[in-house]
């Protein structure tokens, strides 16, 4: 059986479609998902949504699988003695539970050529972190749950930027002292 060049043509661009597809979604697409997290040196029992309990130890952080709307969260110390029952409600396809209400900090960073980051800086208000003010306003965070950030505490910034027509923003959550040292490292003042 003979094929004619454009069936061939036709072949040969699905391959390609559908190996981009394959890429992406196993390079590039971002993953969404929820994290318990728990930066004390304690250790902690959670049960959500009435679930099997689960133990997060110190410094760990947890996937877990949250519904949208609301969910429900008991959490234990160490010696199994409840701490709290509480609600929250989810909104979005990513999210960080602070079981231990720590506090963590919101970052934006700017993307973009012909960026002038010392202006946009200085145009923003600051946030007083310890006695010290931080430029670019980072917003701090210590109640159980938010889902207002883009990057999660395990995830980079992304390292290219991909629209080069204007400038863009993304925003990572950190713990307080990981934002500390990105701080130090990225800002370098």
């Amino acid at each position: 059986m003979k094929i004619s060049p454009a069936t061939k043509g036709l072949i040969i661009s699905v391959i390609a479609v559908l190996f981009a597809f394959g890429v992406y979604f196993l390079f590039l697409a971002k993953k969404n998902y929820y994290l318990v997290d728990n930066p004390t040196g304690e250790t902690y029992y959670f049960r959500l949504n009435k679930g099997d309990e689960k133990i997060i130890a110190a410094g760990q952080m947890l996937k877990v699988n949250l519904n949208k709307g609301k969910n429900g969260i008991q959490v234990f110390d160490g010696k199994k003695e409840l701490l709290y029952d509480s609600a929250f409600v989810v909104n979005k396809n990513r999210g960080l539970l602070n079981i231990a209400h720590q506090d963590y900090y919101i970052n934006e960073q700017f993307y973009g050529y012909g960026l002038d980051k010392d202006s946009l800086l200085s145009a923003r208000k600051t946030t007083v972190i310890d006695g010290k003010k931080y430029v670019n306003a980072p917003k701090h965070f210590n109640k159980l749950y938010t889902d207002e950030f883009y990057y999660n505490i395990d995830e980079d910034y992304d390292k290219i930027v991909k629209n080069v027509q204007k400038v863009e923003s993304r925003t990572k959550i950190f713990r307080k002292v990981d934002f500390l040292n990105y701080y130090k490292e990225y800002y370098k003042f």
